[in-house]
């Protein structure tokens, strides 16, 4: 029979629904309970794509004398971290703190009063590999509160205070100095891997973020290497395009299989920007493949984006995206040998026995072919598990992909499913007086927006607004950046928190500053702030995001790994930012001067000044198409030639 979350629309939940364990949801029903039976909490929380996840849950959670044992001793909540960051960084934190790492499957003990006293991560069903085995952790945990409860409230004050993490800094008076930003590339050149891309060793993310930060400082040696680097190793699918979560080894050659949404978004903006920079064709190919993507593979009827596939499919990691030579031959006949040879396959694979295909350097003349009857053959298969809940910050990123990418490279395809996803979320993700929510499925969407889903809205609505100049974008970007300010803004130490005013109580109200693996909420309004402040000359959004600056301006650029989003903003409110403003009936040759290469330091204003500060009083020129180029409002004369407005702007 199943248990409570058959009531769920998670698909992480979901997938726990008949587990013989007594699972809560995160609720009142769940925390009133353990309040009155002076029980602990047990916080077992993951995400759908999460391997390690699966096999813990296989392991203990279907095994019915261990199930027996939580329900017994425990209060049982699982919880979807996507759809709630807030909780899961408040127990992730208290992981680090009490093992020195953290990861997921992430199971924390708490208190009735939400106060953690115990934490780990995957635990196996014996002990093995030096871990205690699950049912060991359970039975100590449970006797330790026995006999130790009032030891363990005792310090549940102190513990919160230490939960609060960035939420205790306060602004720095330092002066913001470009020179940091110096320092920052130097230090992630100190880190840089010469030899493979990317920096550190192993296990390697993607690191979009850092390499959009670099681009804008105008590096390109690190930058291009690790682009290409990435996209050569089996960590990009060669035959459906998109990126793995990340490589288990230094060079990008096997990675965790699972795809997200959010690294692709980031990914795909980095290889049209480090295109864009290098001419290199083979970013552009990366950028279009991926967001092909998307468009394939994780877009919904409405036009919203689901948030992962699944890293497993018949019961094996990767087993979908693997090859043997005898079934490369068996699909491709004639072409097999070229093929094998190209995508450096061999007879004993390179995992497991099969083959994770790699890019090799000429490609045979029939690739495109190659890849397509590989592509439907594949298809056959038994697919990854899919995660379609829509999640609201993860499509910002996806529509800021799409409609920066759109512009650039004139695919309107791209705009329209970027407008499309907008129009989603503008009418799907929201209460009906406006408020933004978080979470999308099956024709409802749940749970109070973070902070993070308002900052990545306003970036994405401001992007879509420079690539189609429809002033809807305009001014949803400032409705959202208001409701961001009111809900979230810390009036005391500047920044935003996490959770807004009238979110639900936790043991701690958090702020979100590290950009990883995603950019952190702050960092992200930091930026969606100097952005809107150059459209509109409004100092007052200008002011909140220096808010964020000062909080964190002497740390990022000695740890520029963990802020690379934060750095972009700080390059950003550092530079001479120009805004463009074209006006006019046919500004698309004016246009295509802007958006053909990578110009950071620039915002556009475009097509009819209905509510659009920057377009007021902006004419054309004797009936022709103009471009105001201004610093800080202040104008030069307008140009009508493609050249003359180049050469404003180099």
């Amino acid at each position: 029979m199943a248990n409570r979350l058959a009531n769920e629309t998670s698909p992480y939940l979901l997938q726990h629904k008949d587990n013989p364990v007594d699972w809560y949801a995160w609720g009142e029903e769940a925390l009133a309970r353990a309040r009155d039976e002076d029980k602990p909490i047990l916080l077992s929380i993951g995400y759908s794509a999460c391997h390690w996840c699966h096999v813990m849950e296989r392991e203990s959670f279907e095994d019915r004398e261990t199930a027996a044992l939580m329900n017994d001793r425990f209060v049982c909540i699982k919880l979807d971290r996507e759809e709630r960051p807030d909780i899961d960084a408040i127990y992730m934190e208290a992981c680090i703190a009490m093992t020195g790492h953290g990861g997921w499957p992430l199971n924390a003990f708490l208190t009735p009063d939400q106060i953690p006293f115990y934490a780990g991560t995957y635990f196996p069903p014996e002990d093995r590999g030096g871990l205690p085995s699950w049912r060991r952790v359970l039975t100590g945990v449970a006797q330790a509160w026995d006999v130790n409860r009032d030891q363990i409230r005792e310090g549940g004050e102190r513990v919160a205070e230490r939960l609060a993490g960035g939420a205790v800094l306060r602004p720095s008076q330092e002066e913001l100095d470009a020179r940091a930003l110096d320092a920052a590339v130097e230090e992630l050149r100190g880190r840089y891997d010469e030899r493979h891309g990317g920096f550190g060793g192993a296990p390697k993310f993607p690191p979009a973020s850092a390499i959009e930060f670099l681009l804008r400082r105008g590096e390109q040696e690190m930058t291009g290497h690790t682009l290409r680097a990435m996209a050569s190793g089996g960590m990009y699918d060669q035959v459906g395009g998109g990126f793995a979560r990340y490589s288990v080894d230094d060079r990008w050659l096997v990675p965790h299989f699972e795809k997200m949404l959010y690294d692709n978004a980031l990914l795909a903006r980095a290889y049209l920007h480090g295109w864009q920079v290098t001419g290199d064709e083979l970013l552009r190919r990366v950028c279009e493949e991926t967001l092909d993507w998307m468009l394939r593979e994780m877009r919904g009827p409405e036009g919203g984006f689901y948030s992962a596939l699944d890293a497993d499919s018949e019961g094996e990691e990767g087993r979908f995206y693997v090859w043997t030579i005898a079934e490369l031959r068996s699909v491709l006949g004639a072409d097999a040998d070229a093929a094998i040879a190209y995508f450096g396959a061999t007879e004993g694979g390179n995992f497991e026995g099969r083959n994770i295909l790699t890019r090799g350097d000429e490609p045979p003349a029939a690739i495109d072919e190659i890849r397509r009857r590989l592509y439907e053959t594949r298809a056959e298969r038994t697919w990854p598990g899919l995660d379609d809940k829509r999640l609201t910050a993860w499509n910002a990123l996806a529509i800021a992909a799409l409609a920066d990418a759109g512009s650039a490279l004139e695919r309107s395809d791209y705009v329209d499913a970027a407008v499309r996803c907008t129009e989603f979320v503008q009418r799907d993700l929201r209460e009906a007086d406006g408020r933004l929510l978080r979470s999308f499925k099956d024709g409802t969407a749940k749970l109070n927006a973070y902070l993070e889903d308002h900052a990545f809205l306003v970036e994405a609505l401001l992007t879509l607004y420079e690539a189609t100049f429809d002033p809807r974008w305009f001014g949803a970007a400032r409705a959202t950046a208001d409701a961001m300010i009111e809900r979230f803004a810390d009036e005391d130490r500047g920044g935003f928190f996490e959770t807004s005013s009238d979110h639900e109580r936790l043991v701690t109200r958090r702020k979100d500053l590290e950009d990883n693996p995603i950019p952190a909420g702050n960092s992200s309004a930091a930026y969606g702030l100097l952005r809107l402040a150059a459209l509109t000359g409004e100092h007052e959004y200008e002011r909140r995001a220096l808010g964020v600056l000062r909080l964190l301006h002497p740390i990022a650029p000695r740890q520029p790994q963990a802020f690379p989003h934060f750095l972009q903003a700080l390059d950003f409110h550092l530079a001479t930012v120009r805004e463009v403003a074209l006006a006019g009936e046919d500004t698309r040759p004016l246009e295509r001067v802007v958006r053909a290469r990578f110009r950071p330091h620039i915002v556009l204003a475009g097509g009819e000044a209905d509510g659009v500060p920057l377009l007021a009083g902006r004419e054309p020129v004797d009936g022709r198409a103009a471009a105001y180029v201004c610093e800080h409002f202040s104008c030069q004369r307008p140009v009508t030639e493609p050249a003359e407005l180049e050469a404003l702007l180099d």
